[in-house]
């Protein structure tokens, strides 16, 4: 088959966030499949832009639209949206006649590119799949304090509610769904779970070094007997890590440092706390190619994720990072209250309350009490789990049963 694929952010390993449409195109060349990737030339989650036009990476065919740069969620990045959606429907007689899809795929996390792919499909006469990150527009309601009569809320419920009623398949990462989708009017028969996932292959031989100034981190809080917490990811509201700052200041006395590498909106007030708390156990460093996060997770005793105590995760959790914890083999302290815990269902570590510093600050304790054997056996669990469950092979496959 043919499949477009539109997804604002699609990254790469070389090109950082989003990683779930390289890896699914990848899976899909290797069954013998053609994938086109459509995306923006700006975006605020990758850590190296492209240039605008057509590119192959790795094999797989992109189609960078050139964008207005933007920082944080205002008016500039409503404009940036605007001009990709914009550049793809521009386009959207060139795609049908020199691609000829099969299947559309609408995912690029906001509901509005929908719009773009339903005019796609029928042009081509394909089957429309929307794939849902979040639910949106109840996600900026309820993370980020957006009135539901804010005129972008409209916006997108009018977009989230075309794209239930008139695409072919839903494909959902969030497990806990059902109920808000029917009642927004999708036919539950349409309705898909595909979690996210790791690439096997990344984490096979011996991972390249990591970079001098997180190497140098690590070694100093090791050499000085310090229990060793780890984070990478993005640093934004949504990952509660003031949380785990207060957390480290309950634990400032104790022998346990925290290192966390990563970038985002949050990232440059939350290093300045850290300074002027005079938490000089606590350390930010900029983010690290994504090869380089299994020697990073590798080096640590405790990985931790954290969520905000929003209504939100009632419909579920599928964040990328904790799948890459797990393959690490690493023991995660998880501070959330959602409809699913992929950390209780593998037995990988500790779950508590979100928004709770006394709670987390207890949990690291326990876990760094632990016997080092059981703490491997926690890992251990936790990368049979990631195996069975959540590899982009096995994820590839059943995005394409569900086609069909």
């Amino acid at each position: 088959m043919n499949l477009l694929y539109l997804n604002h952010y699609a990254g790469s390993p070389a090109l950082g966030m989003e990683y779930r449409p390289y890896y699914l195109a990848r899976e899909w060349a290797r069954l013998g499949h053609t994938v086109q990737l459509l995306a923006a030339d700006y975006s605020h989650v990758r850590s190296t832009q492209p240039a605008a036009g057509d590119a192959v990476v790795d094999g797989i065919a992109y189609r960078f639209y050139a964008t207005p740069r933007y920082t944080g969620n205002g008016v500039g990045r409503v404009r940036n949206i605007a001009a990709f959606l914009r550049a793809v429907w521009a386009d959207s007689a060139r795609l049908v006649r020199e691609f000829r899809p099969a299947v559309v795929i609408a995912s690029s996390t906001y509901p509005l590119d929908i719009w773009v792919a339903r005019r796609i499909a029928r042009m081509a006469g394909a089957k429309l799949v929307y794939e849902v990150h979040d639910l949106w527009p109840l996600s900026p309601i309820e993370l980020s304090g957006m009135s539901r009569w804010h005129p972008f809320a409209l916006l997108c419920q009018a977009a989230e509610d075309a794209a239930y009623r008139d695409a072919d398949v839903v494909i959902s990462m969030l497990p806990k769904v059902h109920a808000h989708m029917a009642g927004r009017g999708l036919d539950l028969r349409k309705l898909h779970i595909v979690p996210n996932g790791i690439a096997p292959d990344e984490w096979q031989g011996t991972p390249p070094p990591l970079r001098a100034d997180v190497a140098q981190a690590l070694a100093a809080a090791r050499a000085a007997g310090h229990t060793l917490v780890g984070y990478a990811g993005s640093m934004g509201m949504p990952n509660a890590l003031d949380t785990l700052l207060d957390a480290a200041a309950l634990l400032r006395d104790e022998p346990m440092a925290a290192v966390l590498v990563g970038s985002g909106h949050e990232q440059a007030r939350l290093a300045q706390r850290a300074v002027d708390q005079g938490l000089a156990k606590v350390h930010f460093l900029p983010p690290i190619p994504k090869a380089q996060v299994p020697a990073f997770l590798a080096a640590i005793d405790i990985a931790y994720i954290g969520w905000q105590r929003v209504p939100i995760y009632r419909f579920g959790i599928a964040p990328n990072k904790l799948m890459d914890y797990m393959m690490a083999r690493c023991p995660v302290l998880h501070a959330v209250a959602a409809g699913n815990d992929p950390v209780a269902e593998a037995g990988v570590g500790l779950t508590v309350p979100p928004d709770d510093p006394q709670a987390v600050a207890a949990g690291l304790r326990a876990l760094a009490a632990l016997p080092a054997a059981e703490r491997q056996a926690m890992g251990e669990r936790g990368r049979a789990f990631v195996l069975a469950q959540h590899t982009y092979p096995v994820l590839a496959q059943r995005f394409l049963d569900a086609l069909r």
